[in-house]
C-alpha cells in the first residue's frame, strides 16, 4: 500500500510539473505583452522598463527557473494589472466563495443523481425510467453556458423571481448551483443506473432475496454499496472542478470566485494570475484524483 501511495504521489508531482511547464511557455510564446493596450499603445522605451521591472526582460528559460523556484516556495507572484495584489491573495479570497457554491452543487449532484439512478434501475422500462434517461441525455449534452444563459433569461429576465448576481442571500445560490449541478446530476444518474442494473443481477442479490431480506435493504445495503463505486471514482474530478469554480457561471452571475478572476486575467493577459490559478486548479485536481485512487486501491485489496 505504501509503495502505491508513493508512486501516485510521484506521478502527481510529475503531472503538476508538466502542467506548469506547458502553461508557462504557452503564456510567454503568445505575441504581445500584458502591458500593451490596443487603444493606447505604450512607447517602446517605457514598455521595456516596465517589463524589466517585472522580470519579463530576462531570457525566457531564466524566467521559467525563477518561477519554478517561487512555486516551490508557494509564491504565485503578483498581478501585473494590480501590483498591490498577489495571486495568493486572489486565490485566498476567491476559493472560499467558489467552494461554497461548488460544495452545495456537489451535495445536490450526488444526492439527486444517485436517487434518480437507483429508482430508474429498480423501475426499469417504466415511464419514470424513460423520463430520467431523457433528462440525463439532455443534461450531458447541453453545455453549462447554455444552461446558465437559459436559466438567467427565464427566472431573472422573464419571471423576475431570482437575483442575477452576487451571493448575498440563499436565493442568490439557486441559479448558479442549478447550473453547476445540472450536468453532474445527469451523469451520475446514468452511471448509477447502469451500475445498479449490473449489480442487481448478481448472485448475492438473489441470495439476499431468497433469505427474505426486505427489498429496501436489498437495494440500499447490498446493491447500492457496490453500485456506488463508479460514482466515487467520478467524485475526484467533480469535486476538483466544482470547488475551484466554474469560469462561465461565475462570470455570468458576477460571483467573486476564483473562476471569475481567471476569466478576467485571460482578457487582460495577466500572466501570473493565469499561471497561478491554473497551477492551483491542477494541484487540486491531482490531489483529489490521488485520494480517490488510494481509496479504490485499498477497497480492491480488502475485497
Amino acid at each position: 500500500m505504501l509503495r502505491y501511495i508513493v508512486s501516485r504521489l510521484i506521478s502527481g508531482v510529475i503531472t503538476i510539473w508538466i502542467l506548469i511547464t506547458i502553461t508557462f511557455f504557452l503564456m510567454h510564446v503568445i505575441p504581445g505583452s500584458p502591458f500593451v493596450k490596443t487603444e493606447q499603445p505604450m512607447p517602446e522605451a517605457v514598455l521595456a522598463r516596465v517589463e524589466a521591472k517585472y522580470g519579463l526582460g530576462k531570457p525566457l528559460f531564466q524566467q521559467y527557473l525563477q518561477y519554478m523556484e517561487n512555486i516551490v516556495k508557494g509564491d504565485f507572484g503578483i498581478s501585473f494589472k494590480k501590483p498591490d495584489t498577489t495571486v495568493n491573495d486572489m486565490i485566498n479570497r476567491g476559493f472560499p466563495v467558489s467552494a461554497r457554491v461548488g460544495g452545495v452543487a456537489i451535495l445536490l449532484s450526488v444526492l439527486i443523481g444517485t436517487a434518480l439512478g437507483i429508482v430508474s434501475a429498480v423501475r426499469r422500462g417504466t415511464v419514470f425510467d424513460s423520463s430520467s434517461m431523457v433528462f440525463a441525455t439532455i443534461g450531458i449534452s447541453v453545455p453549462t453556458f447554455v444552461t446558465a444563459v437559459l436559466l438567467l433569461y427565464l427566472f431573472a429576465g422573464v419571471l423576475k423571481i431570482l437575483p442575477t448576481y452576487g451571493l448575498t442571500t440563499w436565493r442568490h445560490y439557486i441559479l448558479p448551483v442549478t447550473c453547476l449541478s445540472f450536468g453532474p446530476i445527469a451523469y451520475i444518474t446514468r452511471m448509477t443506473r447502469s451500475s445498479m442494473l449490473e449489480v442487481m443481477q448478481q448472485d448475492y442479490i438473489r441470495t439476499a432475496r431468497a433469505k427474505g431480506v426486505r427489498e429496501f435493504f436489498v437495494i440500499v445495503k447490498h446493491g447500492l454499496r457496490n453500485a456506488v463505486l463508479p460514482v466515487v471514482t467520478y467524485l475526484g474530478t467533480l469535486v476538483a472542478g466544482l470547488l475551484t469554480g466554474s469560469f462561465v457561471v461565475e462570470r455570468l452571475y458576477a460571483i467573486p470566485g476564483i473562476g471569475r478572476y481567471f476569466v478576467v486575467s485571460i482578457g487582460s493577459r495577466d500572466y501570473n494570475v493565469i499561471l497561478g490559478i491554473t497551477v492551483f486548479f491542477g494541484i487540486f485536481v491531482v490531489a483529489c484524483n490521488i485520494v480517490v485512487d488510494i481509496e479504490e486501491h485499498r477497497d480492491a485489496k480488502d475485497h
